[in-house]
């Protein structure tokens, strides 16, 4: 049963990390929520392993932690940040963090239940079905949810939202 537990740390912790660290923003504050996250699962492990997917039981685990520590520390972001800045050249790294970090930042602008919808399905690749399932919430709240998300998403970045130069639209030759 140890084993069993210890092998679900090890393939799925990383994956965990993320999905956190997207919905908190912040890596020291993502590290405590999969550390408080495996801890429950660790706790309930016989429960857990005996579900259909133990992925989805624990990722609500996460869900729920996530939710609790939002409602409980929410505040106003007072800290000034720039909002365009210049677009990273396709070569530089560090630019492409900016562009990240600006993408972890607007993530957090966007109601919680919206923020997760959209972590379960581009950092998790969740159908509709399965996040519906993982929050107890219908398919359709689910897509409307992703689809508002998005739309916030690309308000904040209209530059990656309009069609990209190099591809031509579908019909075109």
């Amino acid at each position: 049963m140890e084993t069993d537990f210890q092998e679900f740390v090890t393939a799925r912790s990383a994956a965990l990390f993320r999905g956190a660290l997207v919905l908190t923003g912040n890596r020291e504050a993502a590290e405590d929520l999969v550390q408080e996250t495996l801890e429950k699962a660790c706790r309930k492990w016989r429960t857990i392993a005996a579900k259909d997917a133990p992925d989805a039981y624990v990722r609500r685990i996460m869900v729920n932690l996530a939710n609790d520590r939002w409602r409980r520390f929410r505040r106003l972001t007072t800290t000034a940040h720039p909002e365009g800045g210049d677009p990273a050249a396709p070569g530089d790294e560090y630019g492409q963090v900016d562009s990240r970090d600006q993408l972890v930042r607007a993530l957090q602008q966007l109601p919680m239940r919206m923020r997760t919808v959209v972590v379960l399905r581009y950092f998790h690749d969740l159908s509709d079905a399965e996040i519906s399932a993982d929050l107890g919430i219908s398919p359709s709240t689910v897509r409307s949810q992703l689809a508002r998300g998005i739309e916030k998403l690309r308000d904040q970045f209209p530059a990656l939202s309009a069609p990209s130069p190099q591809r031509r639209p579908e019909g075109v030759r």
